[in-house]
């Protein structure tokens, strides 16, 4: 499995039945230009598949202001172009990883010198967000995969792990994996049972909708 074309294929085969979210479910953040600069030259592309790796390199920052159907849809391209050594800004491996580890750094200043922590345990935004940690954001964001889609991270992450540049690398992908990605592999909902959800969902309205008429 830590065969890189046998990872693309996975990656293919768990994300390619997946359905273009829509133009106005691409976005997540709408605080200020530089989320639609990012998220809206997506729009119209509802094939990831043929997605050049120039444009989502000059598009990294997509992969922050996508909303949740957004960054499922369009991830897999990221990882292909990742393991074909075709990026060099777009980081789809930080989006996997962070927020499963903890770091911190002290940084001086002429009053005294700062702990600052960052990762896992640190605040997302307290005046926001409240007492939500980067480990909490993570779980959330990330909680949008299916068990398939969830299986092919884990190829993707295995095989990024043999090849990583440095210690701090390989522990923050081991983090991941361990807190986070191998028991979503496990216990997530299969693809089948979320098309089922939606079949039976669509069903439903249309059936409400139908009863409104009658009225």
């Amino acid at each position: 499995m830590r065969d890189k074309e046998t990872v693309i294929e996975k990656i293919r085969i768990a994300f390619g039945g997946n359905d273009y979210p829509g133009d106005m479910l691409l976005q997540g953040s709408t605080e200020g230009c530089e989320p639609y600069e990012e998220v809206g030259p997506f729009q119209g592309k509802e094939d990831w598949r043929i997605i050049e790796a120039g444009f989502l390199d000059a598009h990294a920052g997509a992969l922050h202001f996508f909303s949740e159907a957004g960054f499922r849809f369009f991830l897999p391209a990221y990882l292909i172009a990742d393991l074909d050594g075709r990026l060099t800004s777009a980081d789809p491996l930080f989006h996997l990883t962070h927020g499963f580890s903890d770091a911190t750094v002290v940084t001086p200043t002429n009053v005294r010198s700062f702990l600052r922590r960052t990762g896992m345990a640190a605040f997302l935004n307290p005046r926001r967000y409240g007492a939500m940690t980067f480990h909490d954001y993570a779980r959330y964001r990330l909680s949008v995969f299916t068990r398939e889609e969830a299986n092919a991270i884990v190829a993707y992450l295995n095989h990024k792990r043999e090849s990583a540049s440095s210690t701090f690398e390989t522990e923050e992908i081991d983090a991941a994996l361990q807190s986070y990605w191998l028991e979503r592999a496990q216990t997530a909902p299969p693809a089948e049972t979320l098309k089922r959800h939606i079949v039976e969902q669509d069903a439903f309205l249309a059936a409400i909708e139908d009863r409104k008429k009658e009225r």
